[in-house]
């Protein structure tokens, strides 16, 4: 009957084993390492969200900082279109009182030298003002025809061998200002 009771296995026996002392620390030091692996979890989230937080600020601020320089450019473009002009008119403010002058002078004037003389002077100080502006007159007659700067009105025969692809005479003329052609040189060739 000892033999009997040796191979049954006694429910107290179990409970003891599932009991033991050294079952119950491991148990514990489990609880602590899953504790502490969920603080030093909670801890790295709250890391990662604070950084998430300080690159949104960052990202929004400078959004913004690009937002207000591009708005700043957009005006400063806008002003300077405005008033791109203003130093031209400028300029040519004084043109304008000595036509006017020369007007004023022409209507009780009989001398037809000095009005000439009067609006010689007047051309003469406009194309000064706008050459300071950077604003040149093309030279076209004479010259070999150029397809860049001229526009051929109309060809002619050539008189001789040497006017050949040449202009001849002038239409209108053209004119630089700094290296950009802003009107082209109407001009007639001789063929």
């Amino acid at each position: 009957m000892k033999n009997h009771e040796n191979t049954v296995p006694d429910e107290n026996a179990d409970n003891l084993d599932n009991n033991n002392p050294s079952d119950i620390k491991t148990d514990k030091v489990e609880d602590s390492a899953e504790n502490t692996e969920s603080g030093e979890s909670a801890n790295k989230t709250k890391e990662l969200e604070a950084k998430v937080a300080e690159l949104n600020d960052r990202y929004l601020r400078l959004y913004s900082e690009f937002d207000n320089y591009r708005k700043r450019s957009t005006k400063e473009k806008s002003d300077i279109i405005k008033t791109a002009g203003e130093d031209v008119f400028k300029t040519m403010l004084p043109v304008i009182d000595d036509f006017e002058r020369a007007i004023k002078a022409n209507e009780s004037i009989d001398d037809v030298k000095a009005v000439k003389e009067g609006l010689q002077l007047i051309y003469n100080k406009l194309k000064g003002n706008i050459q300071q502006k950077g604003l040149v007159a093309l030279e076209s007659i004479g010259q070999p025809f150029d397809a860049d700067i001229m526009e051929a009105i109309t060809h002619i025969p050539a008189a001789d061998d040497d006017q050949k692809g040449k202009v001849v005479d002038e239409v209108e003329k053209g004119y630089k200002l700094g290296d950009k052609v802003i009107r082209f040189a109407k001009v007639i060739v001789a063929q």
